[in-house]
């Protein structure tokens, strides 16, 4: 289990962006699961939407990249790097996400090719789908 600290070590994202608050598990190089808890605090809820609070798509597709990424990252040929967006297939919207949820990501890796990787990722609430989609890697 990693906590806000441990996944600063891995990830450079900070406050506001770093959207994952703790790391479940995760095998390097194979999976990663996380957790955010989605709280009415968040700066983005302010015109997302106001009397209505709803999570971003995108929020949740970053929060799974971050995920991906400590798998990626915790392998000794990345340390110290960095993982950005090589591309989002297939994304999938099926809940919406308000304050007061907690979204469980989990990030697959199934491929990995020199510094391209490419990994499955799913994000429940309650273990409801809320959003599914695969996620490549360029490292640098």
């Amino acid at each position: 289990m990693l906590d806000s600290q441990e996944i600063q070590a891995i990830l450079p994202h900070r406050y506001p962006m770093l959207l994952i608050d703790r790391v479940l598990s995760f095998e390097p190089g194979e999976f990663a699961i996380a957790r955010k808890n989605v709280s009415i605090n968040e700066a983005v809820f302010q015109g997302h939407f106001p009397g209505n609070p709803v999570l971003p798509g995108v929020f949740i597709l970053e929060a799974m990249a971050q995920t991906g990424a400590v798998a990626l990252l915790t392998l000794d040929q990345f340390k110290g790097r960095t993982a950005f967006f090589g591309g989002v297939k297939s994304a999938k919207f099926r809940r919406v996400v308000r304050p007061g949820d907690t979204l469980e990501i989990k990030v697959t890796l199934e491929k990995l090719k020199d510094r391209i990787g490419v990994g499955k990722a799913i994000a429940t609430v309650d273990g409801e789908k809320a959003c599914t989609a695969e996620l490549t890697f360029i490292i640098e």
